[in-house]
């Protein structure tokens, strides 16, 4: 490689992975949280290099980083999370989550959309992987409007989620919406599993969303109370995980659909 090059290993007679003795290590990580075993790891002998090194016992025919004992696969899991809620009250359907997209440790996007309006009188919101919400959201609102218009009338809320629970591999989320019926609230999970409730979080930061809608959330709340609620239960479920934050996204959902003029709350850290 180049980079051998640069350092002259090439003039050592051996590559990057047969002469430094960290070389066999180079395919797992080594913060594992005690995946790797102590005595996986080889002590370095009077010259410095471990066994791994020239004349060591990697350097056999045949041996190589997968041969090493105790051996353990690339650990790192991309870990993501979110805080989104939805609940009724004598005003509507409010939905709220935060816009932080994250892979294990990063931020990968700190103004993720995950409340989305499938129709005016429909939002979904998302918990998982961002790739797979988006793939199903776009597969949910083709079939939408594709009964709208074999039909002439939109789904209802319980038959849109229905329809995304038959379909068995989206990812968590859940539907808020207004029907025929009225306001109605559906948690849908990747089993197939389809709940109607009165209020419903999920993601990560959802016990300590869970703190705030318990004590807040009741029945005769206004609009801004609502909207108030929803605002905080997000924004302190931010400050208690890692993987929620940014800013925070309000929505509510009335008889005459959610209104154009989003309710967000920008500016939280």
């Amino acid at each position: 490689m180049a980079l051998e090059d640069l350092c002259g290993l090439q003039a050592l007679g051996g590559s990057l992975r047969g002469s430094l003795g960290v070389g066999r290590y180079l395919d797992r990580s080594p913060i594992d949280f005690g995946q790797t075993a102590p005595d996986s790891v080889p002590a370095p002998d009077a010259s410095g290099w471990s066994a791994g090194g020239p004349g060591g016992p990697d350097s056999a025919p045949g041996a190589g980083p997968d041969s090493a004992p105790g051996a353990v696969p690339l650990p790192f899991p991309t870990a993501h999370g979110t805080t989104t809620l939805g609940f009724l009250f004598q005003g509507g359907v409010l939905a709220a989550a935060d816009t932080r997209s994250s892979c294990s440790g990063l931020v990968a996007c700190p103004a993720s959309r995950k409340v989305v309006p499938l129709h005016r009188h429909l939002l979904a919101l998302g918990s998982g992987t961002s790739a797979d919400i988006a793939l199903w959201r776009r597969i949910l609102a083709r079939e939408l409007r594709l009964y709208q218009l074999r039909h002439g009338r939109r789904l209802t809320t319980g038959g849109a989620a229905k329809l995304l629970a038959l379909m068995l591999a989206g990812p968590p989320g859940g539907g808020a919406g207004t029907s025929r019926g009225g306001a109605r609230l559906y948690y849908v999970c990747s089993d197939g599993k389809r709940l109607r409730g009165e209020l419903f979080s999920v993601g990560s930061g959802s016990p300590y969303a869970y703190s705030v809608l318990d004590e807040e959330v009741r029945w005769g709340l206004s609009v801004e109370q609502a909207a108030r609620a929803g605002r905080e239960a997000v924004y302190r479920a931010s400050r208690r995980d890692a993987y929620s934050g940014n800013c925070v996204d309000v929505f509510l959902v009335t008889a005459r659909g959610w209104p154009n003029d989003e309710m967000s709350a920008r500016g939280m850290e």
